[in-house]
């Protein structure tokens, strides 16, 4: 054994027992730092009522299309009539199963709330496990996951659990790890079927890990090569094969309908002016989100020079970087491991911003943008920052197995009994790893239970009476702003009505549209549109009218019109009749983007 691996305390192999602890305390400390929100739960949402309402939505039609349509899993009810209309956005089809127990939007926001906490606690899970795996010793695994779970751009990112739920990217490269050192297929598979999973989340991390996985794989055969081609137990490349034949086949599996979409609404693509309003400069790297307990106030001049301040607020931390550096030059890690991490390091935060419109190709995140598949479907580059933080999170604790060391080695053990040497060995790892994630963990969000803690959890707002018996397909108004279309998405998960309206991260022009020339409804143009369209129903939600183009619309007589009209507590309800000459609007109309009254 080399002096190397005699300094790492991570040559103990992890054990089942291990295994059980660390998962337990990470929902323990997941519990903690997102507190109160388990006392809560379905009453608020993390960070805003903004996107949790519409990601809240997600894993509840995923059960519901698990359990009813499982062959058209993408044809959600949103965007009617609008096919796969899943893939305008990322999905969580990870989450999925979840899905499946409870109904409406009471239980979708109890879903939320237990997934985002779930999301905490694997991230935490999955440093860990990466961190024993590559030499790294229990408490220095420990900082790896506070360092990943919490650092200080995630508070920021609340608001996106498609962001927050990266827990499978460590997760799936810990099995990757052990199924090489042990030559063992199956971990080897089954690191391949997490990342799959990790993919189907949502291509915002996806997608780079993908192409980050076909990087490596690159790397490796190149590495082999250039050894001369040593001899690869057979387990290892079948194992390692049949592997990757799954996870293609799961993500082109997923990415079919994206491809799809993509090639039938342009607006699925980030345009160069929309990629480059999303990026920054080197300042988000000082940049902490404003609720930060320790940096919100420090960067506050820095925030405000800049536009899209949420996605750009990317401040790794000063105790992980400070931990990360003594980490680079410890023999805690292999050699090799620093270096590639280090590596890792720069390479990502240099795509983390983005790049101007001009400039071209001399920006390496517009190479990618232009060069590979499916890139140009991202439009925030900042939040690449999920992986540069990975590498971060486990030089730091190699840097803390140094600081362990180091403290360790000014005790006097020598004069001690055997049993007390070992209790105050034991007493001296554990205050120093306590201290090092109390600090990372209070810089990167806030101390625990916090009277001063301002990081929000809104109540979700009343989504007023039911409309599930209403006939579908169903048009909500108004249907001005995105609070609006979530607040009708999520409230569509008591029994999936088909509905026109929704709110994702690519939102269809002709829906726009549609939305748009119901500006005079009722009168005669509009409901024509309407029966063109196919829509059954017509609801306007008289507490959201104030201001909005329907303000007026209640008392709009309808005589000669093909209108029912009834109300019910908070809504005015419109059934329209059929055209005969309707049959709804065809597909390539959809996609062409026929809009107008016309």
């Amino acid at each position: 054994m080399s002096p190397a691996e005699n300094e790492r305390d991570g040559a103990t192999p992890l054990t089942r027992r291990e295994v059980l602890i660390a998962a337990a305390a990470a929902v323990v400390i997941a519990v903690v730092m997102t507190w109160p929100l388990v006392l809560d739960l379905g009453d608020v949402v993390p960070r805003d009522i903004g996107d949790p309402l519409a990601i809240g939505w997600q894993p509840a039609w995923g059960g519901h299309a698990l359990l009813n349509q499982p062959f058209e899993f993408f044809d959600a009810n949103r965007f009617w009539p609008i096919g796969d209309s899943l893939a305008f956005g990322d999905a969580l089809i990870g989450y999925a199963p979840t899905g499946t127990i409870g109904d409406g939007p009471d239980d979708a926001i109890v879903r939320y709330d237990l997934l985002f906490i779930f999301s905490y606690a694997l991230t935490f899970f999955g440093a860990y496990v990466l961190a024993r795996e590559i030499g790294i010793g229990p408490a220095g695994a420990a900082i790896a996951g506070v360092a990943f779970a919490f650092a200080p751009f995630r508070l920021e990112q609340d608001g996106h659990m498609q962001v927050i739920a990266s827990g499978g990217i460590p997760l799936s490269l810990a099995f990757f790890v052990r199924g090489f050192r042990l030559s063992q297929a199956w971990w080897i598979i089954g690191g391949w079927l997490v990342a799959a999973w990790q993919v189907s989340l949502g291509f915002v991390l996806g997608l780079p890990f993908a192409y980050g996985l076909a990087a490596a794989c690159v790397a490796i055969g190149a590495g082999w090569l250039m050894r001369g081609r040593p001899p690869v137990p057979r387990r290892v490349w079948v194992g390692g094969i049949a592997g990757a034949v799954a996870f293609v086949g799961i993500c082109g599996a997923i990415a079919r309908p994206y491809l799809e979409i993509a090639d039938e609404f342009p607006e699925a693509k980030r345009e160069v002016s929309e990629v480059a309003g999303f990026s920054g400069p080197l300042d988000v790297f000082i940049t902490a989100p404003r609720e930060n307990f320790v940096w919100g106030d420090a960067t506050e001049g820095i925030r405000e020079d800049l536009q899209n301040i949420p996605e750009k607020t990317l401040f790794p931390g000063a105790l992980i970087l400070l931990l990360a550096l003594v980490g680079l030059g410890s023999r805690s890690l292999d050699r090799r491991v620093r270096i590639g991490l280090g590596a890792a390091v720069v390479a990502v935060m240099a795509l983390e911003l983005g790049f101007r419109e001009e400039g071209g190709l001399l920006w390496p995140y517009r190479v990618l943008y232009e060069a590979l598949p499916g890139w140009d479907a991202i439009r925030t580059p900042g939040r690449l920052a999920t992986f540069s933080s990975l590498a971060l999170a486990l030089l730091a604790a190699g840097g803390a197995e140094a600081a362990v060391r180091a403290v360790r080695s000014r005790l006097d053990y020598r004069r001690a009994p055997g049993r007390r040497r070992a209790a105050r060995l034991k007493f001296a790892t554990a205050a120093v790893a306590g201290l090092l994630g109390l600090g990372i963990a209070t810089e990167g969000r806030s101390l625990p239970f916090d009277p001063f803690d301002d990081q929000a959890m809104p109540e979700v707002p009343d989504l007023g009476t039911s409309t599930a018996d209403v006939p579908a397909p169903q048009l909500h108004l108004p249907a001005t702003t995105p609070e609006e279309n979530r607040a009708y998405q999520l409230a569509s998960t008591e029994s999936f009505p088909d509905i026109v309206n929704g709110r994702a991260s690519t939102n269809p022009h002709p829906v726009l549209d549609l939305i748009d020339d119901m500006d005079t409804f009722p009168d005669p143009a509009s409901v024509r549109r309407l029966q063109d369209w196919g829509v059954r129903t017509v609801v306007i939600h008289l507490p959201l009218i104030a201001g909005s183009p329907q303000e007026g619309a209640a008392r709009k007589p309808i005589g000669g019109l093909p209108l029912t009209r009834y109300t019910v507590p908070g809504l005015v309800i419109y059934e329209v009749g059929s055209s005969s000459a309707s049959s709804g609007p065809s597909a390539g109309s959809l996609a062409g983007g026929t809009s107008g009254s016309g």
